[in-house]
């Protein structure tokens, strides 16, 4: 008996992971292996079973996809996203378009056409919005300096981060990070 591998939309974080695995289990399935993007099922799964499992993970912000260009796509977007927020050691350190041909096995220059006509961006701009949420995240946990955050994710420099940021959020880093302090109250003061 062959395992079923089910492609899934949204996927962006381990608590996704979780709750698609959660509700997989729910269903009466058996998963071998969640990821981002993916469930590999034990077995065979029939048709009106999906159905369940497709109405299932649309519930709670998931889909099934089904159709080739979809799935690569899907899979683009899962590369990038592993790749700015799970794998800092290659931010910066590999040429990710050489990195995403090799990942996926199609050449760079129809991933990028594919992405950018059902996306209506280009993977580069993906790229760039994940280092902006990456950027806003660490900045909210206010651990790291901006010259490191900058190093982090990639920037060539803080001035090359503030620029971009600057112009996708509309403020500088240091700016959003004073408004994120004043928003904030203590727990007693609430």
């Amino acid at each position: 008996m062959e395992d079923v591998t089910l492609h899934i939309k949204n996927m962006v974080c381990d608590r996704c992971i979780w709750a698609v695995e959660r509700e997989l289990k729910k269903l009466g399935l058996k998963p071998l292996k969640v990821v981002l993007g993916k469930a590999v099922l034990e077995g065979q799964v029939d048709e009106e079973t999906l159905q369940q499992v497709d109405k299932t993970l649309q519930k709670i912000g998931f889909e099934l996809i089904d159709d080739r260009k979809s799935k690569l796509i899907e899979s683009i977007r899962t590369e990038v996203i592993h790749y700015i927020h799970y794998d800092p050691e290659l931010v910066g350190n590999i040429n990710f378009s050489d990195h995403l041909s090799q990942k996926l096995g199609y050449d760079y220059s129809y991933l990028s056409s594919l992405f950018s006509s059902v996306e209506g961006i280009t993977i580069e701009k993906y790229i760039i919005l994940q280092r902006i949420e990456k950027v806003k995240e660490l900045l909210i946990y206010d651990e790291l300096t901006l010259s490191e955050i900058a190093y982090r994710t990639g920037y060539s420099s803080v001035q090359h981060l503030s620029n971009q940021f600057r112009k996708i959020i509309g403020m500088n880093p240091t700016y959003f990070k004073k408004l994120l302090e004043k928003g904030r109250k203590p727990l007693d003061k609430v």
